[in-house]
């Protein structure tokens, strides 16, 4: 794994959005096509925004998988992911295949369908961030390691619908829902590559836990640190509680 230190969000946002680039471009030049997974919330504005202006990329020539939805959600909600990934990647670029998780179908028919899909060929990249709670997708802790489903119908605990409501996507801490579709732990790590984009100064007991703590359930993206080709771009304020020296960061 290797963790980088940038000044701010935005530097950071810059150079994981060229990584991406980078590794989106050499998936289409290899096989003609890049798969994708992409992340939604609030840490991921700046990432996307930059990504979406890279150069060079034949969009059309990208199928995306996102990580999980909201149960009952519909798609005009402000805090539907669905809608999110199209306002802010799939119609800003056209992206020529995506297949996205619909809350309001029956879930256990949805996983099916994009079980299916994304099983059909390996996933080049994964973009990712970090919950206040160490949750990787909506794999709150404790998180299941050891499914082989690619997602699963999950529980959030207080701590991840306190951060969605907080970030602003719900009027009410009871309007945020109590279960979701996720994408799990270990077809998260099945991807060739992951970056895990995880600015802010909310973040930081969690990055702190998941970096240099134990890799364990309860700090669920902890898990990351068993994937051979993992990049996790923090900025100063989310790297704060970490020490350098033990968790071998480099500074960008």
């Amino acid at each position: 794994m290797n963790l980088k230190i940038f000044p701010d969000k935005h530097s950071l946002a810059s150079a994981a959005a060229a990584q991406a680039a980078t590794a989106i471009r050499a998936a289409i030049a290899e096989r003609g096509w890049a798969r994708i997974i992409a992340a939604t919330g609030a840490s991921q504005f700046e990432f996307l925004e930059q990504l979406t202006k890279a150069p060079d990329i034949t969009w059309q020539r990208v199928e995306l998988f996102h990580l999980d939805e909201y149960l009952g959600m519909s798609v005009t909600h402000p805090a539907s992911f669905r809608k999110y990934l199209r306002e802010r990647l799939i119609d800003k670029v056209g992206i020529g295949r995506f297949h996205l998780l619909d809350g309001e179908r029956n879930p256990l028919e949805m996983i099916a369908e994009v079980t299916a899909e994304i099983r059909k060929a390996p996933i080049d990249v994964a973009f990712v961030g970090i919950g206040e709670n160490g949750h990787l997708a909506f794999n709150d802790p404790p998180a299941d390691f050891e499914t082989g489903e690619a997602y699963i119908v999950v529980e959030l605990d207080e701590a991840c619908r306190q951060q969605q409501f907080r970030e602003g996507w719900f009027k009410t801490i009871d309007e945020v829902p109590r279960r979701a579709l996720s994408m799990t732990v270990r077809e998260i790590l099945k991807a060739g590559q992951v970056i895990c984009v995880v600015p802010d100064a909310r973040k930081a007991e969690a990055v702190s836990k998941c970096f240099q703590g134990e890799i364990s359930p309860l700090a669920p993206a902890s898990i990351l640190r068993t994937h051979p080709n993992t990049s996790v771009y923090l900025d100063q304020d989310s790297a704060a509680l970490l020490q350098l020296e033990f968790v071998g960061a480099t500074r960008g």
